[in-house]
């Protein structure tokens, strides 16, 4: 199968580019012809926010781009990840002009939520989700603190409505859980086009039968994470109880303000991969405290693969990764006292830890391993290229001399 990947990279590299560089080495690595088309938001500088914010609607030399690898070379799928905001929706176009299936990734709520995350001010919001024109996320300034910025990614959204994008040009849409999936039911996404298929980890780091003597936060220091919350609950405990925090982010200075306060609290800034799963493996939990709803949590197959058991809020599509007492507990959200009992009772309960960590790596590798994901995949792209149905002769190419 020949396969072009069509990615946006953010500034700050995350676990979605991750994923995505996962998804192509496992298809190289099982024998299909995977070629890339990759932007990057470090053009922003180069060509201004103002010409950034109108290529996010749409991009004429995405389009051109895209169509003219498709026009020199045959091509079984498209399947784009990141579109948000230099490649745009243009690429969809310019796939189905060309006749090629289109399967879309939705790694987060952009395609429904102004901001993506269906969060505001430290809360759950979902004002937009059943509207067709979003105007809370234009209002709330929900998009990078900006009405100007909010209003562009607001037009993005009742533009691609409009021309029903979502349902004439893409074949298949790809969900990291069910949570998700149900999300985008609810705001009027085909039901029928929208798969589920977890993240998974492409290396193995082994099985790490006993875990150390510190608990560890690896993630983001955004408000959305849920740092505020677990600070206070460390706060409050027994400074035996030592945790870690691998990141960076905006929260950063805070952070290092907070771990200045409390000597059992560590920060330990942004490190290598290979450290921070070392730091995984010899965690006795991992803490996951997300507010938002989260679609998946990359980092915690990760512990799963090193036998780590996760201590998490019951949000989102977490619970469908995080078993309550099986692989780890979860707390309610936001819930400080919630988290500090869990926190409490794993720690009193080797016993209990040993049987999670078992269960987790279980887990991973009955879910979460490039084999398994893989067959989910391939059946997905058979779905696609299944119900790709024959574009019209009159294509935006033809119809506006794009």
């Amino acid at each position: 199968m020949r396969c072009l990947f069509v990615h946006n990279h953010y500034l700050e590299r995350g676990g979605e580019d991750e994923s995505v560089k996962a998804e192509i080495q496992m298809l190289r690595d099982q024998g299909h012809d995977v070629e890339v088309h990759i932007d990057t938001n470090e053009r922003i500088a180069q060509i201004g926010k103002l010409s950034a914010g109108v290529q996010s609607i749409w991009s004429n030399p995405t389009y051109k781009a895209i169509n003219q690898r498709l026009q020199s070379s045959t091509f079984d799928i498209v399947h784009i990840q990141n579109f948000f905001p230099l490649v745009s929706p243009a690429a969809h176009y310019a796939a189905k002009s060309n006749g090629v299936p289109v399967v879309q990734s939705l790694r987060n709520y952009r395609l429904i939520c102004p901001n993506g995350l269906l969060h505001r001010n430290r809360q759950v919001c979902e004002q937009c989700v059943d509207k067709f024109i979003p105007l809370p996320g234009i209002q709330h300034k929900c998009y990078r603190n900006s009405y100007l910025a909010s209003a562009v990614a607001a037009t993005t959204l009742v533009t691609h409505r409009v021309l029903r994008t979502w349902q004439r040009q893409v074949d298949a849409f790809i969900t990291p859980c069910e949570f998700t999936r149900q999300k985008f039911i609810q705001a009027g996404f085909p039901a029928n086009k929208l798969f589920v298929k977890p993240n998974f980890v492409s290396f193995d780091p082994g099985f790490s039968e006993l875990g150390g003597d510190h608990f560890l936060f690896v993630g983001r220091l955004a408000p959305e994470k849920g740092l505020e919350i677990l600070v206070e609950a460390w706060s409050r405990l027994d400074q035996r109880l030592k945790l870690k925090i691998v990141g960076s982010g905006p929260l950063e200075e805070w952070i290092r303000s907070k771990a200045c306060q409390h000597k059992h609290i560590e920060y330990l800034g942004f490190q290598p991969h290979a450290i921070t799963q070392g730091l995984i493996s010899q965690a006795k939990a991992l803490i996951f405290p997300s507010t938002w709803y989260e679609t998946f949590g990359r980092v915690v197959i990760e512990a799963f693969a090193s036998g780590t058991p996760v201590i998490a809020s019951d949000i989102g599509g977490i619970p469908e990764m995080v078993r309550h007492e099986r692989n780890g507990l979860l707390f309610a959200p936001k819930d400080s006292e919630d988290l500090i009992d869990k926190v409490l009772c794993l720690d009193a309960s080797p016993d209990n830890n040993q049987k999670m960590r078992r269960n987790a790596r279980d887990d991973f590798e009955r879910y979460y391993t490039a084999e398994s994901n893989y067959r989910i995949l391939m059946d997905i792209y058979q779905k696609a290229i299944a119900s790709c149905q024959t574009p019209p002769i009159a294509t935006l190419e033809a119809r506006f001399g794009i």
